[in-house]
């Protein structure tokens, strides 16, 4: 994987969002007009995953501020099922709940759908609650950092049991 740049999304709600996703660095920044600026960064000698667009899912090689403030940044391992993938900040928990989309919801209240193929390119789809600027910013970061989406949980299974098959 390497470093993207994309244009700015064009959030309906919050206007341009820009990501700024570096691979090879293990470096993220989403900032934008509504929102305010989020920063992630791979920490310490974390090996960068390929499949991981910031590197790595290990919550002790990972940081993050938004606004400038430190915040908990809790991804899950992700193995056999779509919740496994899911990433809490703080109240907010990002799970897939499609094979391309991941639900960002703060407190049990779903805020939106995001869609994001690990490349830096993101796009939010809001839903009858309205969002906060903050919200925009961690489900952005969330969707570039880690990508959207997973297969279904069976399918998750069958490919783990072929895997472990001589």
């Amino acid at each position: 994987m390497q470093s993207y740049s994309y244009p700015p999304a064009d959030d309906p709600l919050f206007g341009t969002v820009t990501v700024e996703l570096d691979h090879g660095a293990g470096t993220l920044v989403v900032h934008g007009e509504g929102v305010p600026r989020v920063e992630m960064r791979r920490t310490g000698d974390a090996a960068a995953e390929s499949h991981v667009p910031i590197g790595t899912r290990d919550p002790e090689h990972l940081t993050m501020r938004v606004g400038g403030s430190e915040v908990e940044l809790r991804p899950s391992k992700g193995f056999l099922t779509r919740t496994s993938y899911r990433v809490d900040v703080g109240d907010h928990r990002f799970v897939p709940v499609s094979l391309d989309g991941s639900r960002l919801s703060r407190g049990g209240v779903e805020l939106g759908v995001f869609v994001s193929t690990g490349d830096g390119r993101v796009a939010a789809e809001w839903g009858d609650r309205q969002p906060e600027g903050y919200d925009a910013a961690v489900g952005y970061a969330l969707a570039a950092a880690f990508g959207t989406g997973a297969e279904p949980a069976w399918k998750l299974t069958l490919d783990a049991l072929l895997e472990a098959m001589p």
